[in-house]
C-alpha cells in the first residue's frame, strides 16, 4: 500500500514537472528608440569664404580717329582683372518641420562682408601695335550684405546629410577704398575714399549640410549674388553679378 501511495505522488510530480518544461515564459520587449532628427528649428551659422569671380566689364579698345589730334590711329586697351576676394559673415534662420514632409521649408536671414580689388590694366599702342606705354589702376571695393533667403531643404529630418536650394531678396551698400594708380614712369597717386552706394541685391543658393549631431552641421554653400543698380540715374546696366564659394558650421537650438 504504502509502494503504491509513494508510485502515484511520484508520478504526479513527474507530470506536473513536464508540463511546466513545456510551457515558454514571453518578455515583454521594449520598442527600439525612434531614430534621431537632425537640423529642425532655429539655428545660428557662422561661413567664410571666397569672391571667385565677378561679371565686371570684358576688356575694351578705344581708337584714336580724329586725324587732326596727336595720335591719329592708336588705340588704348583696357582690360578689367576679375581678382578673388573675400566674404564673411553670420546666418540665423528658422527650419520648418511639416508632418509627412520630405521637403522642408526655412527661412535665413544672411548677412555678410564682401570685398574685393578692381584692378584694370590700360595699354596705349601705335598703329603698328607697339607698346607706347602701359599703367594700371586699383580700387578696393569693401560691401555688406543683407538678404532674407527662402530655402528648402531636401530629405526628411532623420538623413544626415541634407542638400538645399533657395533664393531670396536684400540690400546692399558698397564704398571703394579710393584710387591708387600706377603710371608708366613709376610715378603712384592716390585718390582718397571713393564713392558709396546702397541699392537691391538678391542672391540663389545650393548646398548641403552634414551633421556631427542633431544640432551641429559643417556645410558648403555656392551662392550667386546680383548687385543691382535701380538707384544709379543712367541707360547702361551697371549691375555686378558675383559667385562666391563658402563653408561654415551650423548650430542648431532646436523649435521652442
Amino acid at each position: 500500500m504504502k509502494k503504491l501511495l509513494f508510485c502515484a505522488v511520484a508520478f504526479t510530480g513527474l507530470v506536473a514537472a513536464s508540463l511546466r518544461a513545456g510551457t515558454e515564459t514571453y518578455k515583454q520587449v521594449a520598442p527600439p528608440p525612434p531614430p534621431p532628427t537632425y537640423g529642425l528649428g532655429f539655428y545660428g551659422a557662422l561661413e567664410l569664404g571666397a569672391n571667385v569671380y565677378q561679371n565686371l566689364p570684358s576688356s575694351r579698345t578705344f581708337t584714336q580717329d580724329n586725324p587732326n589730334l596727336p595720335g591719329f590711329e592708336d588705340t588704348l586697351e583696357v582690360s578689367p582683372q576679375h581678382n578673388v576676394g573675400f566674404f564673411g559673415g553670420l546666418k540665423f534662420g528658422y527650419v520648418f518641420n511639416p508632418t509627412g514632409w520630405v521637403v522642408r521649408p526655412t527661412v535665413e536671414l544672411d548677412s555678410f562682408y564682401n570685398g574685393f580689388n578692381t584692378d584694370t590694366n590700360f595699354t596705349l599702342r601705335d598703329p603698328n601695335g607697339d607698346v607706347l606705354r602701359s599703367s594700371s589702376s586699383s580700387n578696393r571695393l569693401n560691401s555688406g550684405v543683407w538678404l532674407f533667403n527662402f530655402i528648402l531643404r531636401l530629405g526628411p529630418p532623420t538623413w544626415q546629410f541634407q542638400p538645399y536650394i533657395g533664393a531670396g531678396p536684400g540690400v546692399y551698400y558698397a564704398e571703394g577704398a579710393g584710387f591708387t594708380f600706377n603710371a608708366s614712369n613709376g610715378a603712384v597717386f592716390n585718390t582718397g575714399g571713393g564713392r558709396n552706394h546702397a541699392d537691391f541685391a538678391f542672391d540663389v543658393v545650393a548646398g548641403a549640410d552634414y551633421f556631427f549631431s542633431p544640432k551641429l552641421s559643417a556645410f558648403v554653400e555656392y551662392k550667386f549674388l546680383e548687385y543691382t543698380s535701380s538707384q544709379i540715374n543712367t541707360s547702361q546696366n551697371r549691375a555686378l553679378g558675383q559667385q562666391l564659394v563658402g563653408a561654415g558650421v551650423r548650430y542648431f537650438f532646436g523649435p521652442f
